[in-house]
Order: structure tokens, then C-alpha cells, then sequence
């Protein structure tokens, strides 16, 4: 007779999170079962292949995961070298899922998580039911596995949020789709870099990424094939002197660097700011270009593309017949929320967490990595990789391992995954590599910044924008 003991732990999400949650189990001996929607492991990771991590190898390496790899005659990577997500999913990601072999199911889709025979409404008995997890294959069949708890480490890739300065899709953005894009797009690649090349850019969003967007559109605007291409910055806030970060004086200079490269955008001509502005509809002209409309009436400009650059959120659909704890604002663990609040926190000054914080009123489920943070922007993976192992000893029954803090941050560990140090040669300071603090350097707009993404949104990278 089955039961609940001999089921597997359910890990949502085949990312660096997911992947060392899996490994953690291992070490515990418990079985896990990784459900990955994408046709590959880390399948979010290898759609921001071209940006390079400010953490380096050292970092985004799990300690169990790499116990796992070692009989493979795998060896990390130069430990103080950042990687690109392509390298860090090519190098590590994927043959760490190559280990675990069958408890990786590939195109798996989740779409809902429930107790068996128990919908949310339902006492009785319920925490001695095993979890039953519903998905939807690759080739559209169904079914249904049940386990012992659940890891959720789907992350928040998938679901940016929208341009509207409400919180919803402004009116006419989904019939506008063709025009927009929620992703800092890789302007080294001649196909996309043709679509904004001598083209005007709605930039909408006042973070690092909106940063690195407009750093990369005035790139394109000096090179020989991008005269005319012109960016209008959107910020639903005024300007005022910490618009752009600390600069030369932020802590954390690669930060501090994108910050000046958006303000040299701006002060060269190649960006227009608007301020102030809450996106309300977006419409066509005659000719097919877009027009904005702010909630107070102003109308800008046409423009021929529009980049949202406003963050992402969690995907809480398929958990909606479990009990989940939530903060009302972050979407994040009750408990957790307070210490990654992002109007007092960066990623090097969150305070390790584990079970007890990612915990909820529904015993056995965890969300953890870049979903844990909820709307939260700031994520370290080695933030994830404690939380999972963490879980796991919680899970096994090692309380005081669970409870045990295996993890010392960078006390400037940088906030914004990447940005302009693309040589990574040049993101190594003296103390250890792109999450130290890199030797400030003067960024020419002519470099071409990368992508600015995070752990699992971002999944990779230092921490999301």
C-alpha cells in the first residue's frame, strides 16, 4: 500500500532554484519529481542567454548540486569569472539535470495544486492528504501525480507586468502586442536590433532595466545603421536627484553605472523624459504607430515601438484551492515579506531565511527562489539556493539543520543581476568577483550594455530589476 510517506517531493520549475531544490532532497534522501513546463531545463534561463551575471561562478553553483555533479568528472568554472545565462545554463544547469536524469519531467505544464479530495474549503483530515498535482503534457493530454509536499520554483519569467499605471493592462495593450515587449531585448542581434534601429521607443519603467534599455536604444542611435533612433523615457514618477542612483558614489558601481549611462542618454539627446506619466490606453494612428495616453490626459507622440520595463509577478493561479499565507502588498510569505520589502532592503541585505519564513497555513507547500519574493525586485541565487536547502532538512525532519543559517551574503551584493560590465574581466574586484564591489570604471555608451535580469526572472543573474 502507497502512502503519503513513499510519494515524491513535487518541485515546480526546472530553473537553478528548482533544480537545487532537487538536489537537496537527494541529500536527504527523499525523492524528488521536477515538473518543467519548457522543452529544456532552465527553458526561462536560455531566453536571456546574452546577458552576463554580476554573480560569478562561485556563487550560482549549489553545494549539493555540485556534490551530485562530481562523478561525472564535472568541474566548475573559474569560481571569480561570471558567466552568461547561456554559459550558466549550458555549463551547469543542464547537466545537472542530466544527473537527475528521469526525476526531471520535461514539458510538464502545472495548472493546479490541491489536497486530495480536499478543495480549500475542506478540514477534515486534510494535512494527512497527499498532495494531488494536475498538469498538461506536451502533447495537450492531462493528468494527475500526487506527492508529499510541494516546492514551487516556477519563478516569475513568465508574467510581466503591464504597462498600465494601475496595475492592469492599459486599454487597447493587448491589441497593441505586435509593437510591445516586456523584455530589455538583445539589440546585438541584427534581426531584433533592425526592429528599433532609427525607430522612436516608448521606455516605460524607472529601474535598472529600464536603465539598461535606454543605455542599449542610444548605442544603437551612434552607431553607423541607427541614425534617428530615438527612446521617450516614461516615468510615472518626477524626477528628482536620485533618479538615476548614486552614480560614481553608489556602493554598488555597477549599479551606480547604469544609472550614469541612462542619464548620459537623456543629457545627449538620444532619450526624451516624460514624468509623471501613468500609462492609461494605448492606441494606433492612421500609419500603425502607437500613441499613449496618460490617466491625465496627455497624449504623446507616436511612437513605433513600446519596451515595459515594470517588473513581473508571481503566477498564483494554480495554487488558488491552497491555503497561502500571503503579504497583501508583495505577494510574497507573510513572514518573509518585512525582510525583502524593497523600499528598505537590497539583495545583499536581506536576511537569510529559511522554512519558517516560506512557510504557510497550508503545511507541506513551498514557494521559493524569485517566486518567493513575490513583486518584490531584488534576488540573490544564493538567497534560493539556501531557501531550498533549508526546505529540504524541514522536510526530512532535520529541524536543526533546517533551522541552521548556511549563508553569508555580500554585504554589497548587486542589486540588478547585469548591466555594463559585459567583459567580465572587468567585473572583478579585489574581494571576490562581480557580487563584491567591481572597480568603478567609466562606461561608454558604445559597449552595448546587456540585458539587466535576475535569479529566476530574471531566474539567473545576480538579482532581478
Amino acid at each position: 500500500m502507497t502512502t503519503t510517506a513513499d510519494l515524491p517531493v513535487a518541485v515546480i520549475g526546472a530553473g537553478p532554484t528548482g533544480l537545487a531544490a532537487a538536489a537537496h532532497l537527494i541529500e536527504h534522501g527523499l525523492e524528488p519529481l521536477v515538473l518543467e513546463a519548457g522543452p529544456t531545463a532552465a527553458t526561462a534561463v536560455a531566453q536571456w542567454a546574452h546577458v552576463r551575471l554580476f554573480s560569478t561562478w562561485g556563487e550560482v553553483v549549489d553545494p549539493a548540486a555540485e556534490k551530485l555533479l562530481a562523478p561525472t568528472g564535472w568541474a566548475r568554472p573559474a569560481p571569480d569569472s561570471c558567466p552568461s545565462g547561456g554559459e550558466w545554463a549550458k555549463q551547469y544547469l543542464q547537466p545537472l539535470a542530466d544527473v537527475l536524469g528521469d526525476r526531471v519531467r520535461l514539458g510538464a505544464r502545472v495548472t493546479g495544486v490541491s489536497r486530495t479530495g480536499r478543495d480549500r474549503i475542506v478540514d477534515a483530515d486534510r494535512d494527512q492528504q497527499p498532495f494531488v498535482v494536475h498538469l498538461t503534457r506536451a502533447d495537450g493530454g492531462e493528468e494527475r501525480i500526487f506527492a508529499r509536499a510541494v516546492i514551487d520554483a516556477s519563478g516569475t519569467w513568465a508574467t510581466p507586468s503591464p504597462a498600465g499605471g494601475s496595475g492592469l493592462p492599459a486599454l487597447g495593450e493587448k491589441a497593441a502586442a505586435d509593437r510591445i515587449t516586456y523584455r530589455v531585448p538583445d539589440l546585438k542581434d541584427p534581426a531584433v536590433r533592425a526592429r528599433y534601429a532609427s525607430k522612436r521607443t516608448a521606455v516605460i519603467g524607472s529601474g535598472a532595466s529600464a536603465f539598461t534599455a535606454l543605455a542599449d536604444l542610444a548605442d544603437v542611435a551612434t552607431s553607423d545603421t541607427g541614425a534617428g533612433t530615438k527612446s521617450v523615457w516614461i516615468l510615472r514618477r518626477g524626477m528628482s536627484g536620485s533618479t538615476f542612483g548614486g552614480g560614481t558614489a553608489d556602493q554598488l558601481p555597477a549599479r551606480g553605472a547604469l544609472g550614469l549611462a541612462a542619464k548620459a542618454s537623456v543629457d545627449e539627446g538620444h532619450a526624451h523624459a516624460v514624468t509623471g506619466f501613468r500609462t492609461e490606453a494605448i492606441e494606433r494612428d492612421a500609419d500603425g504607430r502607437l500613441l499613449l495616453v496618460g490617466e491625465d490626459g496627455r497624449r504623446l507622440d507616436p511612437v513605433d515601438e513600446v519596451i515595459v520595463l515594470t517588473g513581473f509577478r508571481p503566477d498564483l493561479g494554480f495554487l488558488d484551492e491552497l491555503r497561502l499565507g500571503l503579504d497583501e502588498r508583495l505577494q510574497a510569505p507573510t513572514a518573509l515579506a518585512p525582510l525583502i520589502d524593497p523600499n528598505q532592503h537590497s539583495c545583499g541585505t536581506v536576511y537569510p531565511h529559511g522554512h519558517r519564513e516560506l512557510s504557510h497555513p497550508e503545511a507541506g507547500i513551498y514557494l521559493v527562489g524569485m517566486k518567493s519574493y513575490g513583486r518584490a525586485p531584488t534576488f540573490l541565487a544564493m538567497t534560493g539556493y539556501e531557501q531550498v536547502r533549508s526546505v529540504a532538512a524541514a522536510l526530512a525532519g532535520d529541524r536543526e539543520a533546517a533551522d541552521r543559517v548556511e549563508l553569508t551574503l555580500p554585504e554589497t551584493g548587486v542589486c540588478g543581476g547585469s548591466g555594463l560590465f559585459d567583459d567580465p574581466a572587468a567585473a572583478q574586484g579585489d574581494t571576490g568577483g562581480c557580487c563584491a564591489t567591481p572597480q568603478p570604471a567609466l562606461i561608454q555608451l558604445g559597449t552595448g550594455a546587456p540585458e539587466t535580469a535576475g535569479d529566476e526572472a530574471p531566474v539567473g543573474g545576480c538579482c532581478s530589476s
